[in-house]
C-alpha cells in the first residue's frame, strides 16, 4: 500500500475526543472571547466550547505540543513542540477566526519550553529546551526572527519558563534554575539585553512567573514550595513566602486575581487562593494529582484549573468548590471494549483503572481503580453481567459494569502478568493468554471459579484471543510469530499459523472460515482457517506496526491502527483502504467498530480515546 492510495482515500469524521495533557505547564487556557478553552493533547490543539463541550482542532504539529500561549486580543494562539533530537522543533501561530496555521516558525532544536505574547500581538517570545537554551523575539506580522540570545548565563543552569509585561512590548521576563532576568528589546539594534534579578541569598529553581496588571512585581513559584516577590523596575527582591507552611512538591503555577490575590497550584494537587501581600492561605482545596494549569475565565469569576490526572476542574470565586468538568486517561489506553448489542457504551482499561464512558456524551460513568497495576485486556462478557480484565500482577479480576463492585479474582492466573482475555458466548468460561506464553480455560461456577486445561504451545507472550460464535474453537496470536487455532472441546492444536513476525491482532471473519491477523512486519495478512494456509498479504502501513484491527459485524470491511497514528478503514474483498482517520498524537493501541456500525473508536498511547464516524453504515436488509 503506497502513500497515493492513502492520500487517494477519504478522510474520516472526527466526532469527539476524550483527552487531554496535564503534564504541559499551563497548556490549560481560556479564550479572551471566555466561550473556549484551549489545550493540547498529543500533537493536536484542541478548541472546546465551554457552553455545550463542541470541539474542534488544530492539526499541524508532527510531535506533542509542549506548551500554549493566547494572545490578549485573542487573534492568535501560539503552540509550540517537542521533536527528535538533531531535528528542529516548531512554533506554529494560529488565526483564531480562521482555525488556521498563520505562521510556522523554526529555529529551536529539539523542544520549544515556553512562548508568550507581547501585550499588543506585536511580538512572540519562545523559549527552546535544554537542549537548545535561547530565546528567540519574533515579528508577527513579517513572521521574522527579530534577534535571539542565550537565555541563562554559563553559572546558572536552565531557564523553564518565560512571561512578557502587560504594558510594555520591549520588557519581559525568563527564570529558571538559579536564573531570574529582565529582558528589554532593542528593536533599532535587534538586541535583546538582560538585567540579572538580585535576590541576595535566596536560590531557588523557577517554575513558572506571574506580573499583574501593572507591571510593578513579578511572582516566581518555585519547587522549593515558596512564591517570590520581586520589583520589576529594580529587579531587587520584595519578599518571600509563606515562610512556615510552604507548598509541598513545589508550586507548579501561578494565577494572580484583581483583588491582588494569588490562586496557587502545587504539585501535590493543593490549590489555594493566598494573599498576595503576606502569603497567607485564606482558601484552600485538595485535588487528585499535581496542578499543572490555571485558566481564568474573564474577570477571574470563573476559573479552570487542570491536573496531571488529566482531570480538567471547574472554580467559582465565590464558593471555591470543585467541580470536576472532564477527566481522561493520564497514561496509555491499553485495551477498549464494547458492549454486545448496545453502542450507548465503551470500556477502556490503561495503569491503575478501568473506566466505563457513555459514547455520545464522552462523560465518564463508572471508574474501577487497582492502585498500581496495569489492566493490559478487558472484555464485556455476552450477556452484559460482568467486566473480565488481565492485569500485570498475574491475576484476572471480574467487575459489576454498572456500579464496579468486584465480583470474582483469579489469583496466579499466569505467572507473568495476564496479557490478553476473552469471554466465551454462554458466559460460563473465560479464556486468558499470559506473558510467559500458555493460553488456559478457567470455569466460571456459582460458587467461584475452576481451572479446566492449561494450553502450552506458544513460547512467549500471547496477545490476543478470539473465540468462534460456537465456543468450539478459539485462536490465540502471540508475540512468537504463531497464531495457533486451538479445539476448545479435546483443548488440543487444530492448526497453526506461521510468519516472521510479532502478531499483535487476530481477527475471525464474521462466517469463520478465513483469519485477518497484523503485527510488527505491517503485513496485514489472510488465512484459510481450515488448514492454516496463507490466502494473501497486503502492506498494512508504511511506518511501525499494527497494533489493533477490528472487523464489521457484516465482514465487509475492517479497521487498523498502529505505530503510524493512522486509522484505517480496509474493503476485505479487495484489500483497499477506503478511509483515513488523522488525529492520533502517540501510536494507536486498539480500535473498534460499534456492535451498530455507526461508531469507531481508537485509543492510543498518549490517553487519548478518538471517536470516529464509520463511514459504511449497516445496508438495511
Amino acid at each position: 500500500m503506497t502513500d497515493d492510495d492513502v492520500q487517494d482515500s477519504s478522510q474520516l469524521e472526527l466526532e469527539a475526543v476524550i483527552g487531554f495533557n496535564g503534564h504541559v505547564f499551563s497548556g490549560l487556557r481560556v479564550h479572551p472571547d471566555r466561550e473556549h478553552l484551549i489545550y493540547p493533547l498529543g500533537c493536536t490543539v484542541i478548541l472546546k466550547r465551554i457552553k455545550d463541550g463542541k470541539q474542534e482542532f488544530l492539526h499541524g504539529h508532527t510531535n506533542n505540543v509542549s506548551c500554549i500561549a493566547v494572545s490578549k486580543s485573542g487573534r492568535y494562539i501560539a503552540s509550540g513542540q517537542v521533536i527528535f533530537m538533531g531535528f528542529k522543533a516548531d512554533v506554529i501561530i494560529w488565526d483564531y477566526a480562521q482555525r488556521a496555521i498563520y505562521a510556522r516558525l523554526q529555529l529551536h532544536k529539539a523542544k520549544v519550553e515556553a512562548l508568550s505574547f507581547s501585550p499588543t500581538d506585536k511580538y512572540l517570545v519562545s523559549l527552546g529546551g535544554q537542549d537548545d537554551g535561547s530565546i528567540v523575539v519574533w515579528n508577527i506580522e513579517t513572521k521574522q526572527a527579530i534577534c535571539g540570545s542565550p537565555a541563562s548565563p554559563h553559572s546558572a543552569g536552565h531557564c523553564l519558563t518565560i512571561q512578557y509585561s502587560n504594558t510594555n512590548e520591549n520588557i519581559f521576563v525568563s527564570a529558571g534554575i538559579n536564573t531570574l532576568r529582565v529582558w528589554e528589546l532593542d528593536l533599532p539594534n535587534r538586541k535583546i539585553r538582560p538585567t540579572e534579578c538580585r535576590t541576595g541569598k535566596l536560590k531557588r529553581v523557577v517554575k513558572c512567573i506571574e506580573i499583574p496588571e501593572d507591571d510593578e512585581f513579578i511572582f516566581f513559584g518555585t519547587t522549593s514550595g515558596d512564591i517570590m516577590k520581586v520589583n520589576l523596575k529594580t529587579g531587587l527582591l520584595n519578599g518571600c513566602g509563606p515562610v512556615k507552611k510552604k507548598y509541598s512538591l513545589g508550586v507548579n503555577v501561578l494565577k494572580i486575581l484583581k483583588s491582588g490575590d494569588l490562586l496557587v497550584g502545587s504539585g501535590s494537587g493543593l490549590f489555594t487562593l493566598c494573599s498576595g501581600i503576606s502569603f497567607k492561605t485564606l482558601k484552600e482545596v485538595q485535588l487528585e494529582k499535581g496542578v499543572t494549569s490555571i485558566a481564568l475565565r474573564g474577570e477571574g469569576q470563573h476559573f479552570f484549573v487542570g491536573t496531571e490526572a488529566a482531570q480538567i476542574y471547574r472554580f467559582s470565586y465565590g464558593d471555591f468548590k470543585a467541580e470536576l468538568v472532564s477527566t481522561s486517561h493520564s497514561s496509555a489506553v491499553m485495551d477498549v471494549a464494547i458492549p454486545f448489542g448496545t453502542s450507548e457504551l465503551f470500556a477502556t482499561c490503561s495503569q491503575d483503572d478501568i473506566r466505563v464512558w457513555h459514547k455520545d456524551r464522552s462523560k465518564e460513568l463508572v471508574r474501577i481503580t487497582v492502585p498500581n497495576f496495569t489492566c493490559n485486556a478487558l472484555d464485556f462478557m455476552i450477556n452484559g453481567g460482568s467486566i473480565i480484565s488481565a492485569w500485570n500482577d498475574g491475576k484476572i479480576r471480574v467487575f459489576a459494569p454498572e456500579s464496579g463492585r468486584p465480583m470474582l479474582v483469579i489469583q496466579n492466573a499466569h505467572s507473568m502478568g495476564v496479557t490478553a482475555i476473552a469471554g466465551t458466548r454462554d458466559c460460563k468460561k473465560i479464556i486468558s493468554g499470559g506473558g510467559e506464553g500458555q493460553v488456559r480455560v478457567w470455569e466460571l461456577l456459582p460458587s467461584g471459579h475452576r481451572l479446566l486445561e492449561t494450553m502450552k504451545e506458544h513460547k512467549a507472550t500471547v496477545t490476543c484471543i478470539k473465540i468462534k460464535s460456537d465456543d468450539k474453537e478459539c485462536v490465540t496470536a502471540s508475540s512468537d510469530g504463531a497464531c495457533i487455532i486451538w479445539d476448545l472441546v479435546r483443548f488440543v492444536r487444530n492448526q497453526m499459523v506461521l510468519a516472521n513476525t510479532l502478531f499483535r491482532c487476530v481477527c475471525y471473519h464474521p462466517e469463520e472460515y478465513q483469519l485477518i491477523t497484523s503485527g510488527t512486519d505491517r503485513k496485514i495478512g489472510y488465512w484459510e482457517t481450515y488448514d492454516g494456509s496463507a490466502i494473501r498479504e497486503l502492506e498494512g502501513s508504511q511506518a511501525g506496526a499494527i497494533n489493533g484491527m477490528h472487523i464489521s459485524q457484516d465482514g465487509t470491511h475492517f479497521v487498523t491502527g498502529g505505530d503510524d497514528k493512522l486509522v484505517k478503514v480496509w474493503n476485505y474483498m479487495h484489500g483497499k483502504v477506503t478511509h483515513v482517520g488523522v488525529g492520533h498524537g502517540g501510536n494507536i493501541t486498539t480500535v473498534k467498530i460499534c456492535t451498530n456500525n455507526r461508531t469507531l473508536v481508537s485509543t492510543s498511547a498518549d490517553g487519548a480515546i478518538l471517536r470516529w464516524r464509520y463511514p459504511h453504515p449497516p445496508t438495511s436488509s
